[in-house]
């Protein structure tokens, strides 16, 4: 499959040179863009995709901006805030906004998100507001969130996934705001063409926010099929930006006199959980520690690091991002490439012949292909389910994969409690299911101490890595094609603003 993406690639490349460069769309004044991850649902509470929140930060606002270069946190729909108690933040909002459907903004929207969000079932990782116990208005322009507990990463989580719904709006068109949603943010959602294509027009009456006012007037998402489709619309000129492509195609696109590429190390982290638990069924081999110690042991990771992700990728220890409070690599367990330990412990655990099983994942085939090949060779046969990633993620949170792999970037939230509580606290992404760990997990983000906080986390990451629940392969470089027209840049938190991007 490598073999003929590439080969696709370069004749399509081939096929472009013969004809001369194709304009891009400045003159439209209409970004173009591809990418394979569709949304199934743009409203941001209804899809844990990264491509959903990308959508969600062009359309909507939060109350806090945090500074894609700083991180700092800046106000937005918020004018200030401050904490009354450990427990308690008060927000002054800013004057003068307005929905896209020209109604004004107040605390009355804060208020109906927040509690519309914490009762529905539907919301796609209710991990992301699980500190928050409510809101209550005390005034049209002051608003109070009350958490359940001490949270300090309490702000973090309100800048990146909290986008505020319009109250009156959205209970008035009911289900189809889907179909037609409205926010706050720099561009507003004019067309949503099912799971194929959304369009945005820039927000001209957008107020004096720290994203600044877009100067790209249009931006038309093309969501495609696979990996060939994001190639095919960047070179047949269908598309003026695509993401997440193989690195193999880095030095082609670079040929090109119409394309330019760029590189960035994310947040985003490449790794392979297993049924610990027994999921999938109680006798599963995986069940068994010494048979998840074997399967680390049987990767090359920094190999695959080097081959998959190009450009300064890190292999990692612990299950999170070095940057995240609380992230504590130096006391995970460490395993070394080593076939032949591995093959031991196989033995060891009663299956000296190895055994079959299943790897369920949504990555490039030839990332699956590579953990098979490095299985078999310690004799573990591993049948590979290549399928989309809306439908890797429900049969995850049904129990179904036995060997997932995927990726998981965050939401950008630079905090450990972003990434452990949604791998080990219990929900549908949990194939660990041990209570001792839940109840680290929880501690670390349910203090107000620093360093109880980190005691906890590493407790938490010791606990997982000595058991092999779950394995951390390597850091994302996402690799960014597009025209050489676009003024683009990239940053580390893996969220495009397109609302900053601008033509040369």
């Amino acid at each position: 499959m490598r073999t003929r993406l590439f080969l696709s690639g370069l004749s399509i490349m081939a096929a472009l040179l013969a004809h001369g460069p194709a304009a891009a769309q400045k003159a439209q004044d209409t970004l173009r863009i591809a990418w394979r991850d569709a949304v199934p649902n743009v409203d941001p509470y209804y899809n844990s995709l990264r491509t959903g929140l990308v959508v969600a930060h062009q359309a909507w606002d939060t109350l806090i901006y945090r500074d894609p270069e700083t991180f700092q946190l800046k106000p937005l729909l918020a004018a200030s805030w401050r904490y009354a108690d450990e427990a308690t933040l008060e927000f002054e909002l800013r004057a003068g906004v307005k929905f896209h459907d020209g109604s004004p903004f107040t605390a009355d929207d804060v208020v109906y998100t927040i509690q519309s969000t914490l009762s529905d079932r539907q919301v796609a990782v209710p991990s992301n507001f699980s500190f928050i116990a409510g809101a209550e208005k005390i005034d049209d322009m002051h608003v109070r969130i009350k958490l359940k507990r001490v949270f300090p990463a309490a702000l973090e989580y309100i800048a990146m996934v909290l986008p505020i719904y319009p109250k009156a709006y959205r209970e008035r068109v009911g289900p189809d705001y889907s179909k037609a949603p409205v926010g706050t943010g720099p561009y507003r959602i004019t067309k949503v063409d099912g799971a194929s294509q959304i369009e945005m027009e820039r927000n001209d009456d957008y107020f004096d926010s720290p994203k600044g006012k877009p100067a790209i007037r249009r931006l038309v998402i093309k969501e495609v099929a696979d990996a060939t489709g994001e190639l095919s619309a960047i070179l047949g000129n269908q598309a003026d930006w695509i993401w997440m492509f193989s690195p193999d195609q880095i030095d082609s696109f670079n040929r090109m006199p119409t394309l330019q590429t760029l590189r960035s190390e994310s947040m985003r982290v490449a790794y392979l959980n297993m049924d610990s638990a027994g999921r999938t069924g109680a006798d599963n081999p995986l069940t068994n520690a010494k048979v998840r110690q074997a399967i680390v042991h049987a990767l090359d990771r920094p190999t695959m690091a080097k081959q998959f992700m190009p450009g300064g990728s890190r292999v990692l220890d612990a299950p999170c991002f070095p940057t995240q409070f609380g992230c504590d690599q130096n006391v995970a367990t460490k395993y070394e490439y080593d076939p032949a330990k591995a093959k031991a412990l196989l033995a060891e655990a009663g299956y000296p012949q190895g055994f079959t099983t299943e790897i369920v994942g949504y990555l490039l085939p030839q990332w699956q292909g590579a953990i098979q090949n490095y299985l078999a060779a310690v004799g573990i046969q591993a049948k590979i389910s290549q399928l989309q990633v809306g439908a890797v993620v429900q049969r995850s949170i049904e129990g179904k994969n036995p060997m997932e792999l995927g990726t998981w970037g965050s939401y950008s939230i630079n905090d450990a409690s972003a990434f452990m509580p949604y791998f080990f606290a219990g929900g549908g992404q949990d194939y660990a299911r041990d209570p001792e760990l839940q109840a680290m997990v929880e501690a670390g983000g349910s203090s107000s101490d620093p360093d109880k906080r980190r005691a906890a986390y590493s407790a938490a990451i010791k606990r997982i890595t000595e058991r092999a629940y779950y394995t951390p392969l390597f850091t994302f470089v996402t690799n960014y094609a597009m025209s050489r027209t676009l003024n683009f840049k990239a940053f580390g938190d893996e969220l495009p603003r397109f609302y900053l991007a601008s033509w040369k």
